[in-house]
């Protein structure tokens, strides 16, 4: 079973830049596709930005251009990076692997952008 673990999270002003690490464990990681996920208080979780194991990308609107989403399988982790950060990125931030109908979810990691 595979197991996710999400860092990087923090404090960060508008503007401002992090990084976001989730590592996996317990699988062949190279056979999931990951995502990232966000949910704001009172919102829905929404996809942020996903890579299939080949390594192809796929970004939300409110995100293109400003994160990056990739992974290195030889470490078994996937990143974000995140760049251009607005007040409205707030949110907790989830780590998820897909593989045909199974899903599993890390815990998440805050990330509160502002002044």
């Amino acid at each position: 079973q595979v197991q996710l673990v999400e860092s990087g999270g923090g404090l960060v002003q508008p503007g401002g830049s992090l990084r976001l690490s989730c590592a996996a464990s317990g699988t062949i990681f190279s056979i999931y596709t990951m995502a990232w996920y966000r949910q704001a208080p009172g919102k829905q979780r929404e996809l942020v930005a996903s890579i299939t194991g080949g390594g192809s990308p796929n970004y939300a609107d409110s995100v293109k251009g400003r994160f990056t989403i990739s992974r290195d399988n030889a470490k078994n982790t996937v990143y974000l990076q995140m760049n251009s950060l607005k007040p409205d990125d707030t949110a907790v931030y989830y780590c998820n692997a897909v593989r045909f109908t199974l899903s599993v979810w890390g815990k998440g990691t805050l990330v509160t952008v502002s002044s």
